[in-house]
């Protein structure tokens, strides 16, 4: 079967969701094929390659590979990366005094439309992970069977201005995903641990499980409702026109 960028799209979503939940799973050959394919496509599949090698980039960082590190930045501006902002934190700190990572910063450019979702996708998700944290500790000795998942922001559906938004959308939503797997999975095991424990000794507290079945159910509720409400508005005013270059090294901040 001929490649997508649909394939290609969720195949990157999967390496992604494994990478996040078997304990940072090697997903590099993947990744690299990923790319390769992504390159077969031609312009349509671009942002794919950069989303590829941009990830390739982050993994080499972790492993303390530097310079490999870099390269592969380079090669994922060169195919449209543009994601300024994931690169003013984190592992990426150490590299903003080399040459190197400076010039090829110096290459990016979004428009301030596209600039906005880029600072709202990272925020959700440090958001994601915070109301996971949440709800783990939520559920901490719930008695009820009942299974609350998490809910979610809903991704960014506008037409982005430059195509490398688009890696930075599949990352929220591989991050959304893994944390929804281990959310259910706890969740189930819960959920049929309490089940396992009435059926043995009959000894379940049940007007404290229904409790907690309406709590929960309220809960599920507040949350699903300030999902909804951080979904991505654009700004009238943002504009469409190319910043030259990407806003300086150190000068991007977003609500922690």
């Amino acid at each position: 079967m001929a490649d997508t960028v649909h394939s290609l799209i969720a195949r990157l979503h999967e390496l992604l969701v494994t990478h996040l939940t078997d304990g940072g799973a090697d997903i590099a050959p993947g990744l690299h094929d990923v790319v390769a394919r992504g390159a077969a496509l031609g312009p349509d599949g671009a942002w794919i390659v950069a989303a590829g090698h941009a990830n390739l980039s982050g993994m080499a960082l972790l492993g303390g590979q530097a310079d490999r590190a870099v390269a592969h930045l380079e090669a994922a501006v060169a195919a449209g990366y543009n994601d300024c902002v994931a690169l003013h934190a984190g592992p990426s700190l150490p590299l903003h005094q080399g040459p190197r990572f400076r010039a090829l910063y110096q290459r990016m450019r979004i428009t301030q439309d596209d600039f906005d979702e880029l600072i709202w996708l990272h925020q959700e998700m440090r958001t994601a992970v915070r109301e996971a944290q949440d709800a783990t500790v939520d559920n901490i000795g719930r008695l009820d069977t009942g299974v609350s998942p998490l809910p979610q922001a809903p991704l960014p559906t506008r037409e982005p201005h430059t195509q490398g938004v688009l890696a930075t959308r599949v990352d929220l939503a591989a991050l959304q995903t893994a944390l929804q797997r281990a959310a259910l999975k706890a969740e189930f095991q819960r959920s049929s641990g309490n089940t396992s424990l009435d059926l043995i000794d009959g000894s379940w507290d049940h007007p404290r499980a229904r409790f907690d079945a309406w709590h929960a159910d309220a809960s599920d509720t507040r949350r699903q409702r300030a999902a909804q409400a951080r979904a991505f508005v654009e700004r009238p005013s943002a504009g469409s026109s190319l910043l030259a270059p990407c806003p300086p090294l150190g000068s991007i901040t977003y609500p922690a």
